[in-house]
């Protein structure tokens, strides 16, 4: 992380990105940064805030200034008592949190939270390019009604053991042949072979299809998006990728198409840590 400011070595410093799902926080004391991450709940911001604060153990005296982003960052006020609150656009956190957990000066940020937005990041500015509904919200959802769980952690397990094309219909199988550079055995239709006859799928099975469908719908959005900005890199931020299979499904589609997907590690926390560099470059240099 950059070198904290100079408020930030005398005091304790804090960033808190508002999930859809979780509170992803960052918090700097001196010259040392750790993480944490608690649910959202439900709760108005600022009593969320303040809660949160309780649970980090955190001196509200000691505190120089809250950066925060998120969905319901637009909620909180100025001030919390004494402590300036200093609201971050998500697309100048997310896009400045990629950039720096990446160590590129420009690319095409991807946070891959509950959904999926994408932000063109460049030294002057960020910008948001698109996104997609499809992101955690789906694996989570699709994960309870054809998996009976919305355990993150067990659908990835699950996957690893599984076989999408058990699922999904290959190339070959739904055209007979080459597709530019594609691979045959690539997929050509998510969970389409039980579109075409009944299948028995092992619940590893529909967990790898519906990993590789998630994934694929992120990184072609992803890569489409990239060249027509003119950006080379992609970089992938968010809770969503601290999944190893779906990692590997963006790696593997990336390869199809000979782009570049960067994956960081401290990915989860990308867009507090980009709220917290932003507040610092802006307000407190």
């Amino acid at each position: 992380m950059g070198k904290p400011s100079k408020e930030c070595l005398l005091e304790t410093c804090l960033a808190v990105d508002f999930g859809l799902t979780n509170l992803d926080v960052v918090i700097v004391e001196g010259e040392e940064h750790r993480y944490a991450s608690f649910p959202s709940g439900t709760a108005d911001a600022r009593l969320r805030l303040e809660s949160l604060i309780e649970e980090l153990k955190l001196d509200p005296h000691r505190l120089a200034w809250i950066a925060t982003t998120g969905g319901r960052y637009r909620q909180l006020p100025a001030m919390l008592g004494n402590t300036p609150l200093v609201g971050i656009t998500e697309m100048d956190a997310i896009g400045r949190g990629g950039l720096h957990l990446a160590k590129k000066t420009q690319a095409l940020v991807v946070s891959a939270g509950t959904g999926t937005a994408m932000i063109a990041a460049r030294p002057e500015r960020c910008s948001h390019v698109t996104g997609s509904a499809v992101g955690g919200g789906t694996l989570l959802g699709l994960g309870r009604l054809l998996l009976g769980t919305v355990d993150p952690w067990k659908i990835d397990a699950l996957a690893q053991d599984g076989d999408a094309n058990r699922a999904d219909l290959t190339l070959i199988e739904a055209t007979g042949g080459q597709v530019g550079k594609l691979p045959l055995d690539a997929n050509a239709v998510n969970f389409g072979r039980l579109a075409r006859q009944e299948v028995d799928l092992r619940p590893q099975d529909t967990a790898a299809a519906l990993v590789r469908l998630v994934g694929q719908v992120i990184a072609v959005i992803a890569i489409n998006a990239a060249r027509s900005e003119g950006l080379d890199d992609i970089v992938v931020i968010g809770r969503l990728v601290v999944l190893p299979t779906v990692c590997k499904v963006l790696k593997t589609v990336a390869g199809y198409y000979q782009a570049s997907i960067t994956i960081t590690q401290d990915a989860g926390f990308g867009t507090a840590l980009g709220a917290l560099i932003t507040c610092q470059q802006r307000q407190f240099r």
